[in-house]
């Protein structure tokens, strides 16, 4: 799955999954398929997450700067 996807659609993406698989209905290889696709939305949502922290202590650098000058 390419990181292609916003924070909230990959969010939105796994809670459906989420309540699929605590549904408990589906078949078991289903579920595993599920679950799999699931990790690497939660993978997507955590790198997406480092990339706008990085982008915030950024700007909070930035701005600590201008405030000194």
């Amino acid at each position: 799955m390419e990181n292609k996807i916003s924070y909230e659609e990959a969010a939105k993406q796994l809670q459906e999954i989420i309540d699929k698989i605590e549904n408990g209905k589906l078949p078991l290889d289903e579920a595993v398929k599920l679950f799999e696709k699931g990790k690497e939305l939660i993978s997507i949502c955590y790198n997406l997450l480092d990339q706008a922290k990085g982008k915030l202590t950024e700007i909070k650098e930035v701005a600590g700067k201008l405030e000194e000058a």
